[in-house]
Order: C-alpha cells, then sequence, then structure tokens
C-alpha cells in the first residue's frame, strides 16, 4: 500500500467515481489509476467500489471505511511535510484557501498581497464558492483553510473557528432611489414594500435577514439572488430591486452612483471566521497570513488553539470590519474573481 495509491482513491471519490475526472486531478493517466486502484483491493482482498460495467457506481460498505482512514494518513502525511519545511524554513509552496464571492473579492486581496510581497514563491489559490461549499472543501482536504461568514456570532461548528471580524449588513439603492432620499436610515417595513436583491443565502431560515423579516411578521419579495455581490449591485443600478449585502462589498470610490444606507439596527451583526482543520500543522506563511488578515490573531495564539482544539469562545476582542487595520485597497479582482 502507498501514499499514491490513497491519494488516487481519494481523488476517485471525491470526483463523484468519475476515475476520467479524477485522473485529471491527480495529473495521471486513467489507465494508470484504474491498475493502481486494482493493485489496492487485490492487496486488501475486497472490493472498495461497485462496477456496473467498465464504470464504478458506488462505494462498497468496506471501501467507506478505507477512505475515512486514507483522508486521515494523507492528512498526516501533510502534516509531515509541513513540519518538514517549517524546520527548513522554506518560504516557498502553495496555500488554498476556499471562501465566498463577497471575501475574495473585497476582505482578501490586501492580505494576499500582503503575502505576496512577503513570500513572492508562495502561490495563492483561491476558490470563491458558495457558502455552503465553504467547508466542505476544507473538510475534504482540498485547501488549507477557509473563510466563511456567520450570523449572530456562532462559530462554523467543524474544525479550529478563529474570529476575524464582525460586520453588518448595508442597503443600497440609485440616488435616486425614494428611500435615497429620506434622512434617517429605513425601517424594515419600507424595505419590505420593495423589490430586494440579495445573496443566495439569504433564501435560507437561518438567514439574518431571512430571521428579521420573519420576527416582524413581514414576507418581503426577493426579486434576485446572486452569491456575487458585484452582480447585486449591477442590478441594483438596473433598478430591478433594493441590494441589500456586506458592508465590505460597497466602495464608495467606486460606487458613486450608488447611495449606502444604514441597516446596524435591521439585521443582525455577522462574524467572518477562518477556519483550519483539527490537528493540521500550518506552513510559517498561512500563520503569517492568517495574522495580516486579522492583526489580533496572533501567531503563538493560533498555534496553541490548534495543539488544544481551543473553541470559539476562548477568543475575545474581535475587531468589527470598521476597526480594522489591514491594507484593503482593491485595484482588480484577483485571479478574475468578480
Amino acid at each position: 500500500m502507498t501514499l499514491t495509491q490513497l491519494r488516487y482513491l481519494v481523488a476517485i471519490a471525491d470526483a463523484g467515481l468519475n476515475i476520467t475526472l479524477a485522473a485529471e486531478r491527480v495529473h495521471a493517466t486513467q489507465p494508470g489509476l484504474s491498475k493502481l486502484l486494482r493493485q489496492l483491493e487485490d492487496e486488501l482482498g475486497f472490493q472498495l467500489f461497485h462496477r456496473k460495467g467498465r464504470s464504478l457506481h458506488a462505494i462498497t460498505h468496506a471501501g467507506t471505511h478505507v477512505l475515512e482512514r486514507a483522508r486521515v494518513i494523507l492528512a498526516e502525511a501533510a502534516n509531515i511535510r509541513s513540519i518538514a519545511a517549517n524546520l527548513r524554513n522554506e518560504a516557498h509552496g502553495t496555500l488554498r484557501i476556499a471562501t465566498t464571492h463577497t471575501q475574495a473579492r473585497f476582505a482578501l486581496p490586501g492580505a494576499v498581497a500582503s503575502l505576496s510581497r512577503s513570500y513572492p514563491q508562495v502561490s495563492v489559490h483561491l476558490q470563491p464558492v458558495s457558502d455552503s461549499d465553504v467547508m466542505s472543501l476544507l473538510e475534504s482536504g482540498h485547501v488549507d483553510l477557509a473563510i466563511v461568514s456567520t450570523a449572530a456570532g456562532a462559530a462554523p461548528p467543524n474544525g479550529i473557528a478563529l474570529p476575524a471580524y464582525r460586520w453588518n449588513r448595508i442597503v443600497l439603492v440609485p440616488h435616486g432611489h425614494v428611500l435615497a432620499k429620506q434622512k434617517q436610515p429605513p425601517a424594515l417595513e419600507q424595505l419590505a414594500a420593495h423589490p430586494l436583491i440579495s445573496y443566495d443565502s439569504s433564501l435560507k431560515p437561518e438567514s439574518s435577514l431571512a430571521r428579521a423579516f420573519h420576527a416582524a411578521s413581514l414576507h418581503p419579495q426577493i426579486a434576485m439572488t446572486a452569491s456575487d455581490a458585484d452582480l447585486i449591485k449591477t442590478y441594483v443600478r438596473e433598478g430591478l430591486g433594493i441590494g441589500i449585502l456586506a458592508e465590505m462589498a460597497f466602495q464608495p470610490e467606486r460606487d458613486i452612483d450608488l447611495r449606502e444606507l444604514d441597516a446596524d439596527g435591521l439585521f443582525e451583526a455577522c462574524t467572518t471566521w477562518i477556519v483550519l482543520r483539527r490537528e493540521s500543522v500550518l506552513r510559517e506563511y498561512t500563520l503569517d497570513f492568517i495574522n495580516v488578515f486579522a492583526p489580533h490573531l496572533e501567531r503563538r495564539a493560533v498555534s496553541r488553539a490548534l495543539a488544544n482544539g481551543a473553541a470559539a469562545g476562548s477568543w475575545s476582542s474581535v475587531p468589527h470590519w470598521r476597526e480594522r487595520r489591514v491594507p484593503q485597497k482593491v485595484v482588480e479582482p484577483l485571479g478574475g474573481v468578480q
């Protein structure tokens, strides 16, 4: 049994049992991958997958147990490599981050740019996905850390969650909109009287937006949703409705045709978290990146949290987005992220 065989096994499972796709992801040939899979099954004495003809149909019961342990072994092998690289003071490698489009577009560029200046030989791979997919990428080992937001300060249930900052929703309207002409912040009843445009997650019952309207016995019309804040702003400009989105997505110097309306008292504040896999060994540049993105998360404290499996409640004094002291200049979307 080899690490390569286990890596191929996990790749097949993560590719939805599509051997061709799995081979592409691990930079192998399909015949070579199939051969090593057969050799592993021969060594174990049982099949890891049910087959229909030449295709894989499902993971067997025994295969499920093997796959679970294979992920653990591969994670520990990666930890050993990280330990060795840190002891050699290596300043090159890869940092893989799963996050949402809003974080990738508006919150991360300054920290990524700072990391690039300090570690020019470290490549950063951002995977902007929907809220529901961020944690699954972390748990499957496809990324080194996840950056995700939750409402009401509730930490993500899995991994080691480090609170990066708090933030509020804002309301965006064109300058000529009726709500832009009033001096006081809008009320929920006023928002419910207009079509709304917000994130895909706003349709979920647990979202702070949905809870706020439900508590007020209001039933607003969600005219459109999107995972991309820039898309939300685009359709606000087109007059499809009022935008409700994260405050960091509003850039006054660029969004000069839109008016930001205060909504702090309407919706619960959210918290953005950096989530790490338990018992993972971080490269030195990853610790530096975390400290740049969230300066209150000092390197030693993060290392202790990983070693001790610290709960989110052990972190105090989480700054608000408006209080952060992080490079936030955004020139263009990184890597084509919109």
